[in-house]
C-alpha cells in the first residue's frame, strides 16, 4: 500500500502563501497596538478625572502638585474634609509604563490642572505613539 504526502515544492509554496499574507496582516495589526493603547491612557485620564472633581467637591480644591494623584487614594494630613478613596485601585502607570504627571495649576489658560502621559517615548511632545495625552 503505497503512503501519499506532500512533497517539498507543496510544502515551500504553502510557506511562502503564509509568510506573504503575514507580510501583509502584520503591519495593520500592530499599528492598531499603538491606538489601543493611547485609548487606554485616554480612558485612564478620564477616570483621574472624574476622581480629582470629586476629590474638589468633597474639599473644595484640587489636590496641590506635591500631593498628587496620591491625595486620591490616601488622605493627605492636612485635608479633613477628604472622603476618599476616590479611586478603587493604586493609581496606575500610564500604557507605557511611565508615571502620570499631575500639576496645579494648570499651563493652560482655562483649565485648573495638568494631567499628562508623555506617551509611548516618555518625553514632552511627538507624534504619533509618542505624542503626549493631555486632559484636554
Amino acid at each position: 500500500m503505497k503512503q501519499r504526502g506532500f512533497t517539498l515544492l507543496e510544502l515551500l509554496v504553502v510557506i511562502v502563501i503564509i509568510g506573504l499574507l503575514a507580510a501583509f496582516v502584520a503591519p495593520k495589526y500592530f499599528s492598531q497596538i499603538g491606538k489601543s493603547q493611547s485609548q487606554i491612557a485616554r480612558a485612564q485620564i478620564d477616570s483621574f478625572d472624574k476622581a480629582l472633581d470629586q476629590y474638589r467637591i468633597d474639599v473644595g480644591h484640587y489636590p496641590t502638585t506635591e500631593q498628587g494623584l496620591a491625595a486620591l487614594n490616601a488622605a493627605p494630613t492636612t485635608e479633613g474634609l477628604w472622603r476618599g478613596p476616590y479611586l478603587k485601585k493604586d493609581i496606575p502607570l500610564d500604557p507605557w509604563g511611565n508615571a502620570f504627571v499631575y500639576r496645579t495649576p494648570s499651563t493652560v489658560p482655562g483649565r485648573d490642572y495638568d494631567l499628562i502621559s508623555y506617551g509611548k517615548d516618555g518625553k514632552v511632545g511627538g507624534t504619533g505613539d509618542d505624542a503626549d495625552i493631555t486632559n484636554n
